[in-house]
């Protein structure tokens, strides 16, 4: 038995690290090219206005293949799911650098759309690492997995000056250098997946959730989406993700504008959002291990604090620090939220089911995301970042009192 153990413990190992290796390989690759969409967005279309058309495109690219790579996971394994994830961003990759190279606008929103495909993907990565774990420990590794995101966060813009410049040296055009690195990166990532993700974690994911430790398969017939939706542990935990994105969202996106009517210098804008990665990623493996501490449902509360407190710092924010601490705070409210949320998302489900489940959550987050960055402009322009603000928080509190409500209509306790 202690042999047993001791080999599933290192399959677990393997598997966890294979996944955080290959999404630290993709998150510095999207990141890289996500800093310069906008830009390229600008310089192709020759509007301004422009803009932000591709990463919306992207956003809607990623919550509509949520559901059905979810779905795909659940039938052909995680594996396939994963690979076929990377293979897309490899093609989305392709297509940016050829977008670049002829100054295509259309080719560079059919590239956001195949990346954010990828990311679809991506999103599924911090559950499939979980589950090859045992339940006490699988909000730890969800935060491990959303700690990958740091190294995109730092190694993403680092990498465009380099990849720029090697771009120039191969005779193409200096913006499509992102592109051409993250062909690279996703490469490895895709090879380390078909052939380190073995055995298929969805096979590990079913043994680990059996009553017991024979690991032999267990009849169970997945529910309809609408029973499963129905549970309130399941409500609270896709509130959770969806509301910290939202308010994110709205302070985040509209923070530089702000600090450029404040007369604040990119460098400071850039000071700020370094605060506000740190925030989201630096400290997401710490929150892993609260949530296997104290549980999910407490971190979740501690997030809805923080993402209260910092919508309140955002409005009042006067100088540069306070405005850094506001943006940092409301990265680590959505880092609780998201993490906790993911946890006890991933322990009402089973195995069976996670896949569609965990899609359909992850497209209520991506459409969560859209809709903060449509609605913050206008927001913005009707009270400024007061206005703002005064929005995040009246989100945040309506959700406290929501999952109050859903923690006294629970049937029955739910570990977490």
């Amino acid at each position: 038995m202690a042999t047993a153990n001791r080999s599933r413990l290192s399959v677990s190992q393997r598997i966890t690290s294979t996944i955080f290796l290959s999404e630290s390989l993709f998150s510095v690759a999207f990141i890289a090219t996500v800093t310069l969409l906008s830009v390229n967005a600008a310089l192709l279309s020759g509007s301004d206005s422009l803009s932000g058309v591709p990463t919306t495109v992207g956003l809607i690219a990623r919550a509509g293949i949520a559901v059905p790579i979810g779905w795909l996971m659940d039938r052909a394994g995680r594996r396939i799911g994963m690979a076929l994830g990377y293979m897309l961003g490899i093609v989305g990759m392709l297509v940016g650098i050829l977008s670049v190279q002829a100054a295509s606008f259309a080719l560079l929103c059919l590239s956001a759309a195949i990346i954010g495909m990828n990311n679809a993907t991506s999103q599924q990565a911090r559950f499939v690492a979980s589950e090859v774990w045992a339940p006490p420990d699988r909000a730890r590794i969800i935060g491990l997995i959303v700690f990958a995101g740091t190294v995109g966060a730092i190694g993403g813009p680092l990498l465009v000056g380099p990849a720029s410049v090697w771009a120039e040296m191969l005779g193409l055009a200096a913006n499509s250098g992102p592109y051409l690195a993250g062909v690279l990166f996703l490469v490895v990532a895709v090879a380390m997946t078909l052939f380190l993700l073995r055995p298929d974690p969805l096979v590990l994911g079913r043994r680990y959730d059996m009553p017991d430790d024979s690991g032999r398969a267990v009849a169970v017939e997945a529910r309809p989406a609408r029973a499963i939706f129905a549970e309130h542990t399941v409500q609270l935990a896709v509130a959770s993700m969806v509301v910290g994105q939202l308010v994110m969202t709205l302070i985040m996106v509209i923070t530089p504008v702000h600090m450029h009517h404040e007369n604040h210098s990119n460098g400071d804008i850039s000071l700020v959002f370094m605060a506000h990665t740190l925030g989201m990623f630096g400290f997401a493996f710490v929150t892993g291990w609260l949530i296997g501490k104290l549980g999910a449902r407490p971190m979740i509360v501690f997030g809805a604090a923080l993402l209260v407190l910092s919508s309140v710092l955002s409005a009042l924010a006067g100088n540069l620090l306070s405005l850094a601490i506001a943006l940092f705070v409301l990265g680590l409210g959505w880092n609780f939220c998201f993490v906790a949320g993911s946890a006890l998302l991933t322990g009402a489900l089973h195995p069976i089911e996670r896949g569609r489940i965990q899609g359909a959550n992850d497209m209520l987050v991506a459409m969560a995301s859209g809709m903060g960055s449509l609605a913050t402009g206008a927001i913005f322009m009707t009270g400024g970042m007061l206005s703002v603000s005064a929005v995040g928080l009246a989100l945040t509190l309506a959700f406290v009192a929501l999952a109050g409500w859903l923690n006294q209509r629970r049937a029955a306790p739910v570990a977490g």
